[in-house]
């Protein structure tokens, strides 16, 4: 029994020691691959130079991967190729990584899309000036295999770059709808460093005084992709050329943008449900009328074919033609002018842009009179302001907000329908150089989520600039509970509400 036992132990020690020595890849009864990922490489770095060897490499000799890296217009560090791969992940892990591999003037070589196997053995990573790189992999180590393969390339904000540079570093990214700060004026270059602003942060775009485009005049609102450099400075993006700097049409400002919204007032939502805006600028309605329209999409199991018109139950639309409010000012479309439902507070000298009974009114031009104007749960939900008071199918809002679930409210096509959006701090019309026009297209899916707890008041905060219309600080949700007794400053002086600038 004693020697039962002590076989069954050895066998347990030995199988413990063989599985301990397998990559995280690998699997009992799989031949160990000889590639390794650079998910799993970049793991062997613990801040100090590794030689890499076939032992700590789980059995792998090689990396295998696309170029993303083209030395060719002067601002990639001279001499490194960078490759970015990524491996199967389970639960949704993102895996995708870059590494840089240095093999000196032979880098010229290889243009983005070039598929390569890489021998690394014998070659050892270090971060020299920064950057987490490959030394001593001999250029006759590199074997090209194809050309032409597709490059992935994730939009990324400044936010998400920030909080994870290590993620982003040596991959090929977007920042979608950068601006860059302060403005360029005439005389002004690419060279040096150019920060920018996407509405959730800043980064840094770094031109390189010997690149071709050093000179250009840059452009003052566009998508900017590069690769992530890290330096002994900071985290930059590093533009391939020119080409990598897509730029976008302005923003058009908005007069009123929507800082807030009551979904579901105490007791009965009928004609107490109500927006706030803020308005940009002083505003006359007999001479600059505007529209406010609101979708609803309850029970709903097809995209709107004429978005934002579509009316019956699902869009409502208000004409503001008359009054006036100041910049800086809040201002209201709803009913009965009561800050949350019959029983409470009159907030009736609150400045009311319109008030309408809706639930026996019909919207003007088009919408069904409705006791549910602002959704409180289900489908996704939504608010535009719009220029004027025509509102069709090809109309493109100044602002526009969603909330709430999902809901089969776009459709790719051809042809495309769905409800149209505009330039903010959460949709963007241009993405990897396509027009996306709708919500729920491309990355157009950003949306705030119900009141939590059901019945407060969401408050939307952010920094709006009024003469370039960019939100320098993307709108988030804040629920403030309120009451039969809340006054109008619960929902107009509550700690961060949206601010503007200029």
């Amino acid at each position: 029994m004693k020697k039962t036992i002590f076989l069954i132990s050895a066998l347990v020690v030995i199988g413990s020691t063989w599985i301990g020595c397998k990559r995280d890849t690998d699997y009992i009864g799989i031949t160990v691959s000889p590639y390794i990922s650079n998910f799993d490489l970049r793991k062997l770095y613990k801040n100090a130079d590794v030689a890499l060897t076939s032992e700590n490499l789980g059995g792998a000799d090689y990396v295998k991967g696309i170029v993303i890296s083209d030395q060719s217009n002067g601002n990639i560090p001279a001499g490194l190729m960078f490759l970015q791969n990524s491996r199967i992940a389970g639960n949704g892990v993102d895996s995708l990584r870059g590494i840089a591999i240095n093999i000196g003037t032979e880098a010229a070589k290889y243009v983005p899309g070039d598929s390569v196997h890489v021998k690394i053995t014998g070659s050892t990573m270090k971060r020299v000036n920064g950057i987490l790189q490959l030394d001593g992999v001999a250029p006759t180590n590199v074997d090209k295999k194809a050309s032409g393969r597709s490059i992935i390339l994730r939009a990324v904000n400044t936010g998400a770059l920030t909080s994870r540079p290590m993620f982003y570093e040596s991959t090929l990214i977007t920042i979608s709808k950068g601006k860059i700060t302060p403005e360029p004026v005439n005389g002004d270059t690419y060279a040096g460093n150019k920060t920018i602003s996407d509405g959730f942060g800043t980064a840094v775009v770094h031109t390189e005084t010997a690149a071709k485009f050093a000179t250009d005049e840059p452009v003052p609102f566009a998508d900017f992709t590069g690769i992530v450099i890290t330096t002994a400075t900071g985290v930059e993006l590093r533009p391939r050329s020119a080409d990598d700097i897509f730029a976008l049409p302005e923003i058009k400002p908005s007069a009123l943008i929507i800082t807030g919204y009551m979904t579901n007032p105490n007791g009965s939502d009928v004609n107490y449900e109500y927006i706030q805006f803020k308005a940009t600028r002083d505003i006359d309605f007999a001479v600059t009328p505007y529209s406010v329209v609101t979708c609803n999409n309850a029970g709903i199991l097809a995209p709107p074919n004429t978005g934002w018109a579509f009316g019956d139950i699902r869009t409502y639309k208000f004409n503001i033609k008359s009054g006036t409010v100041k910049k800086g000012q809040f201002c209201y479309v709803g009913a009965n002018k009561r800050i949350w439902g019959s029983a409470s507070t009159d907030i009736s000298n609150a400045v009311w842009i319109v008030s309408k009974q809706y639930s026996t009114v019909n919207g003007d031009d088009f919408g069904t009179a409705t006791g549910n104007l602002l959704a409180n749960s289900g489908n996704v939900a939504g608010v535009a302001v719009f220029e004027g008071l025509t509102v069709t199918g090809t109309s493109t809002p100044l602002d526009v907000i969603m909330y709430g679930g999902n809901g089969a409210v776009y459709a790719a096509g051809p042809p495309e329908v769905g409800y149209r959006i505009t330039n903010t701090d959460k949709y963007s019309t241009i993405q990897n150089r396509k027009v996306v026009a709708f919500y729920g297209g491309g990355t157009n899916k950003s949306k705030f989520s119900l009141p939590t707890p059901d019945g407060t008041f969401t408050l939307l905060g952010g920094v709006y600039d009024a003469t370039t219309g960019i939100w320098s600080t993307g709108r988030n949700a804040k629920f403030i509970a309120l009451s039969n007794s809340s006054p109008l400053s619960a929902i107009e002086q509550a700690e961060g509400f949206t601010t503007i600038e200029n």
